[in-house]
C-alpha cells in the first residue's frame, strides 16, 4: 500500500495548519474547536478555542496571558505521552524555545510528521532542551533562515554586558527583552555567570518571571523599578524593547541600552532601537542550526512555516531533499 501524500491530511488553512484524522488544528491564527498549541507567546497561542491541548507549563502561560480566553476546555500533556485523537496518535516533544514549548509530532497512516513549532537548540536552564525526532515531513520554523545569522556563544554576549556593567559604574544598564522567555533566559545567563545582586525589572516583566518561579525555575533576587528609591547606577534592569526609548527610563541614571535578540546581528535593527549594547542572543535556531537539524531529522519532505522561507526552501533542495513554503500567515518575525 502505498501512503497518502501528506497533503491529503496536514495542510494549510485560512485558520492555521489542520490535521484531518485527528481534526485539529497547530497553533491557529483564528477560533477552532480544536487546537494544539505548541507554546505560550501570543502569536501561537491566541484565544477563544474551544478545545486546547498543550504541556501543563505552556496552559499556565496562556491561563497567565489570556485568563478565560485560554480555552473553553484544556488538557494537559506531558512530554512523551502519546495520545489517540481521532485517528491520528499525537506526541509532545520538547522544543527548547520557551518554558514548556514543544514540537508536535504527529503519526498516521505509517507516516511521522514533526511540527516544530518556535525551537533552538542551545541549552536553557529555564526550559527543557530540544529533543530531536527523526520523520519523515518535517515542518520547521525559519525566523533566522539566512546565512548571515550566526548566534554569538550566549557566555560572549552575557561577558560583554557583564564587562560594560563592571566599566560604567555610574550608569544603569538597561536591556530590552521579551517578557516571556528571553527575560528569565537572561536572568538565568546572568546567574549562571556569577551575577548574584538584585536584577531589576520593569512591570511587564513580574508576571512571567513569577509563573516561571512558580513552575520551580530559579530566577535569584528580583527587584521592580518601581520600588527603586535611587536611579539604580551600576544595576541591571530588564525591560520591554519597546520600553527602552520610552519616558519611562528617564529616571534611570544615563542608561546604557542593550537589547537581547537575535535581530541585533543586523546593525540597522540596532540602530533602530537606538541600541548602545547590541547582545545577540536568540531564542530560535541560527543558520547553521536550521540547517543541521533538518539534515538530523532525516526527513525527506521539509516545508517552511515562516521565516526567510525562500532561501530555506532553495538550501533543502541544494540538500537533495524536498522543500516547501508554507506560507501560514500571522507569525510574528520579532517575538524572539
Amino acid at each position: 500500500m502505498t501512503p497518502d501524500r501528506f497533503e491529503t491530511w496536514l495542510y494549510p488553512t485560512p485558520s492555521g495548519l489542520y490535521c484531518a484524522p485527528g481534526d485539529f488544528f497547530i497553533d491557529p491564527g483564528r477560533v477552532v474547536g480544536r487546537a494544539i498549541i505548541s507554546h505560550g507567546h501570543s502569536d501561537h497561542a491566541r484565544p477563544g478555542h474551544d478545545a486546547v491541548l498543550a504541556t501543563p507549563e505552556t496552559l499556565a502561560v496562556m491561563r497567565m496571558r489570556l485568563g478565560d480566553g485560554a480555552g473553553y476546555s484544556q488538557q494537559a500533556v506531558g512530554y512523551g505521552e502519546t495520545l489517540r485523537i481521532g485517528d491520528a496518535d499525537v506526541t509532545l516533544r520538547p522544543a527548547g524555545h520557551i518554558l514548556g514549548s514543544a514540537q508536535v509530532v504527529i503519526e498516521y497512516a505509517g507516516q511521522r510528521a514533526v511540527v516544530s513549532g518556535d525551537y533552538k537548540r542551545r541549552a536553557d536552564p529555564t526550559c527543557a532542551p530540544f529533543e530531536l525526532v527523526t520523520c519523515d515531513l518535517f515542518i520547521t520554523e525559519a525566523t533566522f533562515g539566512l546565512p548571515v545569522f550566526r548566534h554569538e556563544p550566549d557566555a560572549r554576549e552575557i561577558g560583554r554586558l557583564l564587562d560594560s556593567v563592571a566599566a560604567f559604574r555610574e550608569r544603569t544598564h538597561l536591556v530590552g527583552v521579551y517578557s516571556l522567555g528571553k527575560c528569565q533566559r537572561l536572568i538565568a545567563l546572568l546567574r549562571g555567570a556569577g551575577y548574584d545582586k538584585p536584577i531589576w525589572l520593569h512591570g511587564a516583566m513580574q508576571g512571567a518571571c513569577d509563573l516561571y518561579q512558580s513552575l520551580g525555575v530559579a530566577l535569584g533576587p528580583l527587584e521592580l523599578v518601581s520600588e527603586a528609591r535611587e536611579s539604580l547606577a551600576g544595576e541591571i534592569v530588564l525591560c520591554p524593547p519597546s520600553a527602552l526609548k520610552d519616558r519611562w527610563s528617564r529616571r534611570l541614571a544615563d542608561p546604557v541600552t542593550a537589547f537581547a535578540s537575535g535581530w541585533m546581528r543586523v546593525r540597522g535593527r540596532a540602530r533602530q532601537y537606538g541600541v548602545e549594547l547590541p547582545l545577540v542572543i536568540s531564542d530560535h535556531v541560527d543558520w547553521p542550526e536550521l540547517v543541521a537539524t533538518i539534515a538530523e531529522t532525516n526527513a525527506g519532505e521539509i516545508w517552511v512555516t515562516h521565516g526567510r522561507e525562500d532561501a530555506v526552501v532553495h538550501q533543502i533542495g541544494l540538500m537533495g531533499r524536498k522543500g516547501r513554503a508554507l506560507a501560514l500567515v500571522g507569525y510574528e518575525e520579532d517575538v524572539e
